[in-house]
C-alpha cells in the first residue's frame, strides 16, 4: 500500500489528460495540489482549463481510480476554480510534447485586470508551425476537436495542425 505524500503525488501527476492523452495532467497544470489528511484521506485538486470543460468528470475520475488502484482507500478529488487556469500553467515538459505530437503549444496568455473575456476573433500573433518550424502559417477554423483547440495550416510545409488557444 502506498502511504507517503509524495507517492499519492506522483500517481496523481501520472494521470493523462483525456484530450490530450500525449500529456500528463501535471504538465497541463490542471493538477493543482495533493495531499493526505490526517485520517489518511488522499484529496487531489484539479482546475478546468475552462468553466464547462467536458473533460473535467474523465479526469476526476481517473485521478480517483489511480489512487485506489495504489492502495489509498478514501480519496477526495476536489474542483479548485480560483485562480482560474491558464494556458501559461502548461510546464515546459507539456509544451514539448504538444509540439512533438504536432500541435502548437500557446503563447503567452492575456493578462487582464478582472475577468477573461472570451475572445472569438483570429489569434493575432504568430504561430509556429509544430512540424517544420516555419511561422508562415494561418489559422482555418477557429474551433477544432475540442473547445480549447484551433486549426491551423502552415504554408511552408502545407501541412496542418492543431493549436492550443490561449486562456
Amino acid at each position: 500500500m502506498v502511504t507517503t505524500l509524495l507517492d499519492a503525488r506522483h500517481i496523481a501527476a501520472q494521470v493523462p489528460d483525456p484530450e490530450l492523452p500525449m500529456l500528463t495532467l501535471a504538465d497541463l497544470g490542471v493538477l493543482r495540489d495533493v495531499e493526505v489528511t490526517e485520517d489518511g484521506t488522499v484529496v487531489a485538486s484539479l482546475t478546468p482549463t475552462y468553466s464547462g470543460c467536458p473533460a473535467m468528470a474523465e479526469m476526476r475520475a481517473d485521478v480517483a481510480a489511480r489512487l485506489r488502484d495504489a492502495g489509498y482507500a478514501r480519496v477526495e478529488i476536489r474542483t479548485v476554480l480560483d485562480p482560474p487556469w491558464t494556458s501559461d500553467w502548461i510546464t515546459p515538459a507539456g509544451r514539448r510534447k504538444l509540439a512533438e505530437h504536432g500541435i502548437a503549444p500557446p503563447g503567452p496568455a492575456p493578462r487582464a485586470g478582472g475577468p477573461v473575456a472570451l475572445v472569438l476573433s483570429p489569434t493575432r500573433h504568430a504561430v509556429t508551425c509544430p512540424r517544420c518550424g516555419s511561422a508562415d502559417t494561418e489559422e482555418t477554423s477557429r474551433f477544432a476537436a475540442t473547445s480549447c483547440k484551433a486549426l491551423w495550416r502552415c504554408r511552408a510545409c502545407r501541412e496542418p495542425f492543431e493549436y492550443v488557444k490561449e486562456i
